[in-house]
């Protein structure tokens, strides 16, 4: 596998007017479904309208979670489907559609599996908020799982033939007398094109990036800033809303916990800094919350402080097990000092209580039993190891829970409950999986589930 490819987008000029799917978005449940149909004997082709790919998922850095994998049995850690399913049902506030999450949870482990047969080998385990077991596999090298995704795939639809391009945006999607899918209308390099095709994989993430869609669903949420990239904006549910597609959901909207928003460019500090032992404090040093709470509880702690922000802090320890840090660390966002004192004094907080805060925590991981909140996971080695580490986070927008209403074969559904022949629809576009709050970990395997799934049912249909 290629350690880094570079991607070149297909020129305008390649463009044709048919083919058997047209999939718009080119983040992981884009190019999963591309992969998955074309090796399905389909003439796909992706349609991105950034001038970059990747989407949203470029920035996921902590893992993909899967359960009863061979990786957690070489751990020792034993899994089941079922359990995996509980806690992210619990965790989603008991809103999560029962079958798009029994789908998902049972097919997460083949989705690691076909990941691996294609060379893309997440061999490495950490934890996110909201599990109560090891489920978030990520490579060894601990490099963030999004951008390592991305890169091989392109690399994969590169070694198959699969055109994508960019600056392509779609301005409609078309049906046929009968009400099927029959292609899409596009703007490529400026110019009108209609393209046709039986079939149409939506998969343009969500609209975190949308002060539209805010408006509408949620104006109490308009002065938070977000951590998506500037092309979130929902514009797969708007295509799909105008030929007659179901939404739901669309108010639950996650705000993410641990966002650095000091510079012009916010940063989400991923939760494998927390899964791997990171601790929370306030403006005193003070631990305030269990970390690895789900997002919801842990960002509403947050928000409830003085300052509405916090510090992460967390030793060299971790940060040999989160390779995102050195990112975080070359964009400024990680203070640094050779003793816990030193690094307090930098951040003003009170020396003494800051020492204090860490012994209390150290004691914790030895027995293994948080008396302040109950923490139990994340809890596998102290910090202890020099230097030290902190980062200034606060809340902001993350992930749109809501979305295209599909069921469990990534099909999307009109305003009847009817499916709507020839159009699919996979990742955060759709709506309906995660409930009231997604658990870290599952956005990538639901880029990786239903990609795969999109791109199975697209050559079922066509067959």
């Amino acid at each position: 596998m290629a350690e880094k490819f570079k991607f070149t987008p297909s020129a305008p000029s390649d463009l044709k007017e048919q083919y058997d799917v047209v999939i718009i978005g080119s983040g992981g449940a884009g190019l999963v479904s591309a992969l998955q149909a074309r090796e399905l004997g389909l003439r796909p082709v992706i349609l991105e309208k950034m001038p970059t790919v990747g989407g949203n998922t470029m920035r996921a850095s902590s893992g993909m979670n899967a359960a009863e994998t061979n990786i957690q049995l070489r751990e020792g850690i034993v899994d089941s489907f079922a359990e995996f399913y509980q806690e992210t049902y619990q965790g989603g506030g008991r809103l999560n559609d029962p079958e798009l999450l029994n789908y998902f949870t049972t097919h997460s482990g083949q989705a690691i599996d076909w990941l691996r047969s294609h060379g893309i080998i997440l061999n490495d385990l950490t934890i996110t908020g909201g599990m109560k077991k090891k489920r978030a596999h990520r490579p060894k090298s601990t490099a963030p799982i999004g951008a390592f995704l991305v890169n091989n795939l392109l690399w994969l639809l590169d070694q198959v033939g699969v055109p994508i391009f960019t600056q392509a945006t779609v301005t409609e999607l078309l049906k046929d007398d009968a009400g099927k899918i029959k292609g899409v209308n596009v703007q490529v390099a400026g110019e009108p094109k209609t393209i046709f095709a039986p079939a149409v994989i939506l998969a343009t993430g969500g609209f975190g990036a949308s002060k539209q869609l805010l408006k509408r669903y949620r104006p109490d949420l308009l002065a938070y800033k977000t951590t998506n990239h500037v092309g979130a904006t929902g514009d797969g549910i708007i295509l799909a809303e105008h030929i007659g597609a179901q939404v739901l959901q669309m108010e639950m909207i996650q705000i993410h916990p641990t966002v650095q928003q000091d510079t012009p460019h916010t940063y989400l500090i991923g939760e494998a800094v927390r899964g791997e032992g990171a601790i929370l404090v306030d403006q005193q040093g003070v631990r305030f919350t269990n970390e690895l709470g789900t997002r919801k509880v842990v960002s509403e702690q947050i928000t409830a402080l003085p300052e509405q922000a916090a510090y992460l802090i967390f030793d060299q320890g971790v940060k040999e097990r989160v390779k995102a840090i050195d990112f975080y660390a070359s964009k400024g966002l990680v203070v640094s000092a050779a003793t816990p004192i030193e690094l307090a004094q930098k951040l003003q907080l009170d020396p003494t209580v800051l020492a204090d805060t860490l012994i209390q925590w150290n004691t914790a991981v030895e027995t293994k039993r948080d008396v302040k909140f109950g923490r139990t996971t994340g809890m596998q080695r102290k910090l202890e190891k020099a230097p030290y580490y902190a980062i200034h986070v606060a809340p902001a927008i993350h992930y749109t829970m809501g979305g295209l209403h599909i069921n469990e074969k990534a099909q999307v559904l009109d305003q009847s409950g009817n499916i709507m022949a020839g159009l699919f629809a996979a990742g955060e576009v759709t709506g309906g999986l995660h409930g009231n709050n997604r658990i870290g970990g599952n956005s990538i395997a639901e880029t990786v589930v239903f990609g795969r799934q999109a791109g199975q049912q697209a050559a079922v249909y066509l067959a």
